[in-house]
């Protein structure tokens, strides 16, 4: 049984998501992966290190069961990303 699979769920360790549920959605390498946590519903890069991982496996692509892991309502899971407003340079006219 890997460890550091797809749908593996653990706790992250460090950083502002410190203490919250996470579920690995992909392996980039051997020392990152890409999570989603209860607190911030964004696909991030993560370090292992910054991990703790459980026995406890599911299925990432099925969004009443990650709703279900992350605790969270899944409404949010479905609603799309939000658009980032562009960067303007300089001062407001």
């Amino acid at each position: 049984m890997p460890l550091i699979e797809e749908g593996r769920i653990c706790i992250k360790k460090l950083g502002r998501d410190a203490g919250s549920k996470a579920v690995v959605t992909k392996v980039i390498d051997s020392n990152f992966v890409s999570i989603m946590t209860s607190s911030r519903l964004k696909e991030r890069r993560c370090n292992i290190k910054h991990l703790e991982f459980l026995s406890e496996k599911v299925d990432p692509k099925d969004k009443a069961k990650l709703a279900q892991t992350l605790e969270i309502d899944e409404q949010k899971l479905s609603r799309p990303p939000a658009a980032s407003k562009p960067q303007t340079k300089g001062k407001p006219a």
